[in-house]
């Protein structure tokens, strides 16, 4: 059995996330289309403090692009024909490639035959009304321009935060998470824009065929294999949301199990054993083990890179929470904080917001700056760089760094000296 060291995993892990591919100095839609086949799907989050989620893998690994909203590469791969990605509920929330379609069918059974928490109370003839009106519609339409064809709003409870939705917003997305309607878009306020999937997904995809529950999964496990590099059966799991282990109990539910047992028999995957790993891991038979990476990029909170966080833990020993939801007074590092790739390792960690009222062209604000324990000497000068290189990306005139943080002080002067 082959055994990797803990860095030689990281930069296994890091090519094939993409971070080895040539950047363009224009990236294209021929570069999006490379990068999306690295990340399998794009997180989407509407925490929009910095820039929101889908943008940030693309920005990491491609460097500046046009990121417009409506005519940006993403904007014209997810709007315009040919349609290259749609959303759905891949990992959570996300764009992934439309040909991934037939292999969520299987999540959307299981939506359609148990609603679950969030959909109990839905009201069926409610629902017979929404899908009517959306079919006999002539384009994408927001829960809030149903509601008013409609008539169907309903206040919104006040003891509630959060996902806080209207009866006719959660009927949508019922009918979303089923496969019945497909998301078209978004309008300037991000709003969802829902369609019927046969105004949204090409011909060609709809008429691919569906497969088995377990061979949608295998295939799933597949794809994140090649995203990984390596990993663990838990970690292949993660990455599509899938079940990990059979059910005794429900005998015909797919699972990663089978899927890594087949893969493994198959020869696609290597059973290998890494450094520091208490789990038995899987190595990609096309997984590239280069000598160096020779990145220097920010990562967002949503990375496929670090969003399961035992394993960002196991590969770069670099222990990371995502504090938005946590009260302030009780946060370590930040609201929304980075962390610093700099070639194979996570050295430093910031608390990033995009301030664009700012006078004189905005600022990207650093409200905190934390080094990693033997983060190289280079790290504030590489790190003021890159926050130099995203601030121009994000159309930002200045940086200012806050004093907090062990990195803040050196941190600051390196940005000053630009």
């Amino acid at each position: 059995m082959e055994s990797l060291s803990r860095a030689q995993a990281r930069r296994v892990a890091l090519a094939a996330q993409g971070f080895l591919d040539p950047p363009h100095a224009v990236p294209t839609l021929r570069t999006f289309d490379r990068t999306l086949a690295r990340t399998g799907v794009l997180q989407v989050d509407s925490v929009n403090v910095l820039q929101r989620a889908h943008y940030m893998p693309l920005y990491s690994r491609m460097g500046p692009y046009d990121a417009h909203p409506a005519s940006g590469l993403l904007a014209r791969a997810a709007e315009r024909r040919p349609r290259r990605v749609v959303e759905y509920w891949a990992h959570v929330q996300a764009f992934m490639p439309v040909e991934l379609w037939p292999l969520m069918q299987h999540r959307m059974d299981t939506y359609r035959a148990g609603r679950g928490k969030w959909w109990k109370d839905v009201d069926d003839a409610l629902v017979d009304r929404v899908r009517s009106a959306v079919a006999a519609g002539e384009g994408p339409v927001t829960a809030r321009g149903l509601e008013e064809r409609l008539g169907a709003g309903s206040p919104r409870r006040k003891d509630h935060w959060g996902w806080n939705w209207s009866e006719v917003r959660k009927v949508l997305d019922y009918l979303y998470m089923c496969g019945e309607l497909a998301v078209a878009g978004r309008n300037a306020q991000f709003e969802v824009r829902y369609d019927v999937p046969e105004r949204v997904l090409p011909a060609s995809v709809l008429a691919l065929p569906t497969p088995s529950p377990q061979e949608a999964v295998t295939e799933l496990v597949r794809r994140a294999a090649r995203s990984h590099g390596v990993a663990s059966a838990a970690c292949l799991a993660d990455y599509y949301r899938l079940r990990q282990q059979p059910d005794p109990r429900r005998p015909g539910l797919p699972s990663t199990a089978v899927a890594v047992q087949q893969l493994v028999e198959e020869g696609e995957l290597l059973s290998v054993t890494v450094e520091g790993w208490r789990r038995p891991a899987y190595l990609h038979r096309d997984a590239r083990l280069p000598r160096r990476v020779g990145a220097r990029t920010l990562l967002s909170p949503f990375d496929p890179v670090v969003w399961e966080r035992d394993r960002t833990e196991a590969l770069f020993d670099f222990r990371y929470r995502i504090e938005i939801y946590t009260p302030p007074h009780k946060r370590v590092h930040g609201y929304y904080v980075l962390p610093f790739l700099l070639g194979d390792e996570l050295v430093a960690r910031v608390d990033l917001k995009a301030d664009r009222g700012a006078a004189d062209g905005g600022l990207l604000r650093v409200a905190a700056a934390w080094a990693e324990p033997g983060a190289p000497a280079a790290t504030a000068a590489e790190l003021a760089a890159e926050l130099r290189r995203l601030a121009d990306w994000l159309g930002l005139a200045g940086l200012a760094v806050a004093p907090r943080g062990d990195l803040a002080p050196e941190l600051s002067a390196a940005c000053g000296a630009l």
